[in-house]
């Protein structure tokens, strides 16, 4: 199948004889294939990361709110990292896929190549479909946890069945192969034998019943999608499949529930936030699917030995993402890193707001026709002023979404464990904890994205029995300083306010 796959994939490294012919390495490997790059890391029975490597690849923007992705520039940027791990590991005894998820990908089974670009989860073309959708929102709501948004797969995939010529009829006929980018993923890394995803990323799709754990008949034909093309939904741990040089797949998750699970989130309650490209809060509440009266999701954390825990979720579509713009569009800073330095050269935003609704609005407020603004500035604002009011967007936004699950809960969160890249950033996160009035808890290792997916990977072969054998590095907590906030939280609501409808 290797030859197949090269034939249709001309240039892709040749890993299939690693395994073969080196010893194998105590370790797992984790892919953890995200929305601005791809990176492996191999962990060891320690929990430490003993090898590394990260590749960006390019975004593309064809359309004022279109986001899009070419699927073999994912494929190939993430087949390299692993190959560049597995090179300097010698092997592994599992991998773990941890993806972004929601982005949408339809390809054809016999030459595993994409009919379309991919479509993004940021994307929001589908905002006619959803509103067509409309009168049926509460049946969603209540099988799959989700709000009629363009955020989610269902309404991406049955664009492109719309859209790309001939689609419809190849898939009916079961031609084709819908998956999000861990079944696109597996696909490659099976030589076409495994068409399939886990029960967290199925969760996402606005077509999986997370109660019955099942795609749902009745929702598909709302949707218009045809069975054929869909995937098997799997365990999130547990091997599913091999690799075509004998690796076990025994590990995945979409990239928030894999955080979840790396942060050891295991118990009703205990939450997250992760901070990357967008912001994604979640809350373990076991077996119980709790149903949201303030705005939230209700999804799947995972799915391990056919028993579910659920979790609340707020997604903020743009955080990171805001850092990359100041970078990039707007040339206020040189260096992501540089935002921090920058922001921290004055005491606050002198009264600057920025809301990044670039590509609407999440949780809570769920409006994909809000755009961004920035408001609130005089004469004497400077980059400076900008670098702390992308900061202090990124809480505001967070800090909302917490407000709301303690809601939905009942209970004030005692603190708040937090992730990604964003959170290296000190005044960021001393921000964070000012405006929860709570503790903000992060990691020794914030990349618990990969983290989490290499746990699952690991659980799944025996490579550990438990999280308690794993040695976790030492946390770092910010405590609330006590400044008062009650006037920026007062500028930052009437900013959201005035950001809505514009679309």
């Amino acid at each position: 199948m290797r030859e197949w796959a090269r034939a249709v994939r001309p240039g892709l490294p040749d890993h299939s004889g690693l395994c073969e012919h080196a010893t194998m390495k105590d370790v797992v490997i984790a892919l953890d294939q995200g929305t601005t790059s791809s990176r492996a890391l191999a962990v060891d029975r320690a929990g430490k990361v003993v090898a590394g490597a990260q590749r960006e690849f390019p975004q593309s923007y064809p359309k004022a709110g279109w986001v899009e992705h070419d699927p073999r520039q994912i494929l190939e940027s993430q087949l390299a990292v692993m190959d560049e791990v597995l090179a300097q590991t010698g092997g592994a005894r599992a991998i773990g896929i941890t993806n972004q998820r929601e982005t949408t990908v339809l390809w054809d089974r016999a030459t595993g190549e994409a009919v379309h670009p991919a479509i993004v989860w940021q994307d929001r073309r589908t905002d006619w479909i959803c509103a067509s959708l409309e009168p049926h929102a509460a049946r969603f709501a209540e099988r799959t946890g989700l709000r009629l948004d363009p955020y989610f797969s269902g309404t991406k995939l049955r664009w492109l069945l719309d859209h790309v010529p001939g689609a419809r009829e190849r898939a009916e006929a079961g031609e084709l192969a819908f998956g999000t980018v861990d079944s696109w993923l597996v696909w490659h890394l099976t030589g076409g034998r495994h068409h399939l995803t886990d029960a967290s990323n199925a969760s996402r799709t606005l077509m999986f019943d997370i109660h019955r754990q099942c795609w749902d008949d009745e929702l598909l034909e709302l949707l218009g999608i045809p069975a054929p093309v869909l995937p098997e939904v799997v365990d999130s741990s547990g091997v599913v499949a091999e690799t075509e040089s004998g690796i076990p797949i025994a590990g995945i998750a979409g990239d928030q529930h894999a955080a979840l699970f790396g942060q050891r989130c295991t118990e009703p309650g205990m939450a997250k936030n992760t901070y990357g490209t967008g912001c994604f809060l979640l809350m373990q509440t076991g077996r119980e699917a709790v149903r949201s009266k303030n705005q939230l999701l209700t999804t799947v954390a995972w799915r391990i030995g056919g028993e579910v825990n659920y979790a609340l979720e707020g997604s903020i579509f743009i955080a990171g993402a805001l850092v990359q713009w100041l970078r990039d569009e707007m040339g206020i800073i040189a260096t992501s890193a540089e935002v921090d330095d920058r922001a921290a050269e004055v005491e606050d935003s002198g009264g600057l707001v920025i809301v990044p609704a670039f590509a609407g609005l999440g949780a809570p407020h769920w409006d994909p026709k809000a755009r961004g603004l920035a408001i609130g500035m005089t004469r004497g604002t400077n980059r400076s002023h900008f670098c702390r009011a992308a900061l202090e967007s990124i809480a505001f936004q967070s800090a909302e979404l917490v407000r709301c699950m303690e809601k939905d809960s009942g209970r004030a969160m005692d603190e708040l464990r937090v992730d990604g890249g964003a959170t290296r950033g000190e005044l960021l996160m001393q921000i964070q904890a000012d405006l929860l009035g709570t503790p903000v808890v992060r990691p020794g290792n914030v990349e618990t994205t990969a983290m989490g997916a290499a746990f699952l990977a690991g659980l799944g072969v025996g490579f550990w029995e438990s999280l308690d054998e794993i040695e976790f590095e030492k946390e770092v907590r910010f405590e609330p300083s006590g400044s008062e906030i009650s006037t920026r939280w007062r500028n930052w609501n009437r900013a959201v306010e005035l950001a809505k409808g514009w679309g």
